[in-house]
C-alpha cells in the first residue's frame, strides 16, 4: 500500500495479524490485541475504520474532531476516522479489534469513476460508536483472507476494497452523493473478452483494474455488470476456472499436484487443495485417482 502516513501512538504493541505485506493494494487490515491502556494516532492519506472483536464489552474514551465520546464497545461496534483527523483513545480493559485503513485518493478514484458530480470535496464524517453489518461483514471477510493467506486472491481483495469504497461514499459522507449505476448490462462481445483474458492468464495475478480496464469502465462498474451477465462475482467466476483447469491436469498429465496448482494460479499445493475441496467435496489427490 504505496501512502505517506504520519504514524504517532504510545502504544507499541505490533498487530496480531497484518496485511502489511500480502501485495494488498489501497487497503491495510490489522488485527490487534491490547491490555488496558491509551494511544494516539494520526492517518494523514487513509481513512480508519475500527471494529471491535471483543469477547466482553470494554469502556472506551474516544477523542477525535473536537469532541469526545465515551461508553462501552462490544463486539461488533464500529468508529470511523477520516484521514488527517487525530485521534486519541483509552481504554480500561483488554481491547481486540481489526483496524481497516484505505486509502483516501482511492475512495477519491472510486468517488470519480461512480459519482456525478467533483468528487474533489468529499468529506467523510467521523463516527464514535455505530453498528453496522454491511462493514462488518466485510471486515470479517478480510480476516478471514488474513487467516487463511490470501486464499480468495489479490482479485478478491480488490472486489471487497471497492465494495467498502461504495459503501462509506454512500452512508458516512457529509453530502450524500448519487452513485451512477450503468444500465444495460455487458455485450456479448465484452463477456466473451473478458472470459478469454481470464482463460489466457489463470496462471497470473489477475487484478480487478486488469478486466474493468479491457472494457475501459471503472472496477466498480465492471464488478456489477459482470455479476449481472454472468451470475457470480469476477473473483468467484476466477476460482472456479482455476479449479477446472485443475481438473483437466490431474486427468490428463501426470504433472505434480504442486506444478499443477502453480500452472493455475495458485501460490501452493495446500491453497489449490482448500479450493479444490470447496468447490469438489474431495482433494486434488482423492480426484486423480478417483
Amino acid at each position: 500500500m504505496n501512502t505517506t502516513v504520519s504514524h504517532q501512538t504510545e502504544c507499541a504493541s505490533l498487530p496480531i495479524l497484518s496485511s502489511r505485506n500480502h501485495g494488498w493494494e489501497n487497503i491495510l487490515v490489522e488485527q490487534f490485541q491490547h491490555p488496558a491502556g491509551e494511544g494516539k494516532c494520526h492517518y494523514s492519506d487513509e481513512h480508519t475504520i475500527c471494529l471491535s472483536l471483543v469477547s466482553r464489552p470494554v469502556r472506551l474514551l474516544q477523542i477525535k474532531a473536537g469532541k469526545t465520546y465515551a461508553g462501552l464497545y462490544g463486539k461488533g461496534d464500529i468508529s470511523i476516522t477520516p484521514a488527517k483527523e487525530p485521534f486519541f483513545a483509552r481504554w480500561d480493559g483488554d481491547d481486540h479489534y481489526l483496524e481497516i485503513r484505505i486509502a483516501s485518493r482511492f475512495l477519491q478514484n472510486v468517488a470519480r469513476e461512480t459519482i456525478n458530480n467533483n468528487p474533489d470535496h468529499l468529506k467523510l464524517l467521523p463516527e464514535f460508536r455505530t453498528r453496522d453489518p454491511y462493514i462488518e461483514s466485510i471486515g470479517m471477510m478480510l480476516l478471514c483472507e488474513l487467516k487463511h493467506e490470501n486464499l480468495g486472491g489479490r482479485l478478491y481483495i480488490e472486489s471487497l476494497a471497492n465494495i467498502l469504497a461504495v459503501h462509506l461514499l454512500r452512508h458516512y459522507c457529509a453530502a450524500k452523493p448519487h452513485l451512477s449505476i450503468s444500465e444495460g448490462g455487458l455485450s456479448e462481445r465484452q463477456v466473451l473478452q473478458v472470459l478469454e483474458y481470464i482463460n489466457e492468464h489463470l496462471n497470473q495475478d489477475i487484478k480487478l483494474a486488469n478486466l474493468a480496464a479491457l472494457l475501459g469502465m471503472s472496477q466498480f462498474h465492471f464488478s456489477h455488470l459482470f455479476k449481472q451477465a454472468i451470475g457470480t462475482a469476477p473473483y468467484q467466476y476466477l476460482l472456479q476456472q482455476r479449479v477446472e483447469r485443475a481438473k483437466q491436469l490431474l486427468k490428463q498429465t501426470d504433472q505434480s499436484i504442486m506444478e499443477i496448482a502453480l500452472e493455475c494460479g495458485f501460490s501452493s499445493h495446500s491453497h489449490l487443495s482448500k479450493q479444490f475441496r470447496q468447490f469438489t467435496g474431495m482433494t486434488p489427490k482423492a480426484y486423480r485417482v478417483n
